[in-house]
């Protein structure tokens, strides 16, 4: 078989028919914070079959696989809220993988790279700051002052995801280790580990009422945080350029993600409009729902072309020239996956706003991504700037 049919054989066996089990788990924890343990066994499963760090096109670290020829198998995982860490190919651990693969020093992918290759551990990425628009990467204020052998870490972070996670140990923290040079070396990246002194969780953060625990998401505060110079990330000031690295690919796997949900939300659509019975005849053969469907397969195609486009330019071109059409798949993803998610709810009526479906969820985790990794605004802006381009003299 080859790789999609292995992960589509995995997905049918064990990760559908275990959803309800995982989060019956998590309501049944001591506390919300607590590994479901049927994430581990599925986990142990998916390695021992090698369906593992899929994402990785480095050999020595992954499955080898182009960006072109992850798309659909990132795509299916998508299809399941829990998916993506069976296979660890989740984020915020994709992408910081990706940039200690790229970046680490021998010593630092020794002791942190490793362990996150073998789902032993999680990771965190600690650039967004609640006082600063932090879509523009060059605008935060989180210091790093070089001081003898270490560092000293001092600032405010927010929306770091798995930083309430009970596995994760280690955080990409993003700062300024010389507000005085150019504006796109100032900033810097250092591994901190979660548990050094001075780093306080300082609440957890709820996504419109949801916790997403165990994963969650959280306020941090660094406080005179003190790591070695040698966590140091690929040398002082070149922070904004690992931070361009590491969104191209992140990027497109949420898109690839949605477009996966997508697909699962629309064909619950299908079949509850089959079977639901208003004024004497199914939903399925009222004109308007018919249109919703419809135009949800038409969204879902149109946008797979933008994003496997996406996606074979990354792996041609590189993140840079591929920027132009990772922002018009990173617009599009979102937008359509709420869209047929809401379509969804309305054919579902009252039930569709039941947690229970998964349609809420489903709903908040498109929304969210309109902001995550850059807000639509941003992206809107360089694709623009990219067309107009085309007709300077």
């Amino acid at each position: 078989m080859n790789w999609a049919e292995r992960l589509k054989a995995f997905m049918d066996e064990h990760v559908y028919p275990n959803e309800g089990r995982y989060f019956a788990e998590v309501e049944a924890g001591k506390t919300r914070w607590t590994q479901p343990g049927i994430m581990e066994e599925l986990k142990s499963r998916a390695q021992a079959q090698g369906l593992w760090n899929l994402f990785l096109p480095e050999k020595q670290f992954g499955a080898g696989l182009s960006n072109r020829e992850y798309a659909p198998l990132c795509e299916m995982m998508g299809t399941s809220p829990i998916a993506p860490e069976v296979f660890n190919c989740n984020a915020p651990d994709t992408g910081n993988m990706e940039v200690l693969a790229r970046y680490g020093s021998p010593e630092q992918q020794e002791r942190w790279l490793q362990p996150l290759l073998r789902g032993e551990i999680r990771s965190g990425f600690a650039m967004t700051e609640p006082d600063r628009g932090s879509s523009d990467a060059t605008n935060i204020s989180a210091s790093i002052v070089r001081d003898g052998d270490h560092y000293v870490l001092n600032g405010r972070k927010w929306w770091t995801t798995g930083a309430m996670h009970p596995h994760t140990q280690i955080l990409i923290f993003m700062g300024k280790t010389d507000p005085n040079a150019a504006k796109h070396v100032q900033q810097s990246m250092i591994l901190v580990p979660i548990r050094e002194p001075g780093v306080r969780v300082v609440r957890p953060l709820h996504v419109f009422g949801y916790d997403d625990a165990p994963f969650g998401h959280a306020e941090l505060a660094f406080e005179n945080v003190r790591v070695p110079v040698g966590n140091l990330l690929l040398g002082e000031g070149r922070g904004f350029e690992i931070a361009q690295g590491r969104l191209g690919p992140g990027r497109l796997h949420h898109c690839l993600r949605l477009l996966g949900r997508s697909e699962r939300v629309l064909r619950m659509m299908c079949l509850r409009v089959r079977d639901r019975i208003t004024f004497g005849r199914p939903l399925a053969e009222q004109g308007v729902v018919r249109e919703w469907i419809a135009q949800s397969r038409i969204d879902i195609d149109s946008t797979r072309h933008l994003v496997y486009d996406a996606a074979e330019q990354l792996d041609r071109h590189g993140n840079k020239r591929a920027a132009p059409a990772l922002a018009m798949a990173k617009v599009a993803a979102p937008r359509i996956a709420q869209a047929i998610v809401d379509r969804a709810i309305q054919a579902f009526g009252a039930e569709g706003m039941l947690d229970e479906t998964g349609l809420s969820h489903a709903w908040i985790n498109a929304r969210s991504l309109r902001i995550a990794d850059g807000p639509d605004e941003v992206h809107l802006r360089s694709i623009a700037k990219a067309e107009l381009a085309k007709y300077d003299a």
